[in-house]
């Protein structure tokens, strides 16, 4: 008998790229963590004997390796291959996005900020996700240019804050020149961003401008209203 060959429409790893994870079913998934059947078997029919073999997914979290080696095609090795990944899996589901430091006032972000970018060369457009107790979620540099120079669309910031499900942000840039003076630009951007947040329901709190080792808060100084 000749090597069963799928078409590519029909193909887990195919359909993953094209469609993403979500839309494969359970023996899809399995058959492209198992990568390869056995004589006889492609890796989707041994993923079917497998989960016919536990019942439900409960049960096959719950496997040991000598009761998956029963199983036609699954030595140790691909056995502990599939263990590994049922444990990964259980801390995936029980991992939550860790906190980095928490943001208590602009006066505060703005020194850090200050003492951290007081030395770039270049401009460099920092945003800082926050939950809803302004716990730090995460910090990105969302883009560096050249001198005088920062372009960045908002897609880019929010498209991170949507991903990890952020309820504030704060951006900061800084000033080569030294001067933390925000530009007519900046004022701009800033306005664009914060009317993006209103009609995403994620708060724009702040935009930092660093000029060496001081620093200008926009919401202090009213130029985005």
């Amino acid at each position: 008998m000749g090597k069963k060959v799928l078409p590519l429409s029909m193909r887990p790893r195919e359909r993953l790229k094209e469609k993403g994870a979500k839309v494969l079913s359970e023996q899809e998934l399995l058959a492209i963590i198992l990568r390869t059947g056995y004589k006889g078997a492609t890796a989707g029919e041994l993923a079917a004997e497998i989960l016919h073999y536990f019942g439900d997914l409960y049960q096959f979290k719950r496997a040991e390796l000598q009761e998956l080696t029963k199983i036609s095609g699954i030595g140790e090795a691909k056995a502990a291959e599939l263990l590994a990944a049922i444990e990964l899996g259980q801390r995936i589901g029980k991992a939550s996005c860790p906190k980095i430091g928490h943001v208590s006032s602009s006066y505060e972000l703005g020194c850090m900020l200050a003492e951290e970018m007081k030395d770039y060369e270049q401009e460099h457009l920092l945003c800082i996700y926050l939950n809803t107790k302004n716990q730090i979620l995460q910090k990105k540099t969302i883009f560096i240019g050249s001198l005088n120079q920062s372009i960045a669309h908002p897609r880019e910031i929010f498209k991170i804050a949507v991903k990890i499900a952020a309820a504030r942000i704060v951006i900061c840039h800084n000033h080569p020149s030294g001067s933390p003076t925000p530009s007519h630009n900046d004022i701009v951007f800033t306005k664009r961003l914060k009317e993006c947040g209103e009609m995403m329901g994620i708060e724009l709190l702040d935009h930092l401008v660093i000029g060496g080792s001081e620093y200008i808060s926009l919401r202090e100084e009213g130029l985005w209203n």
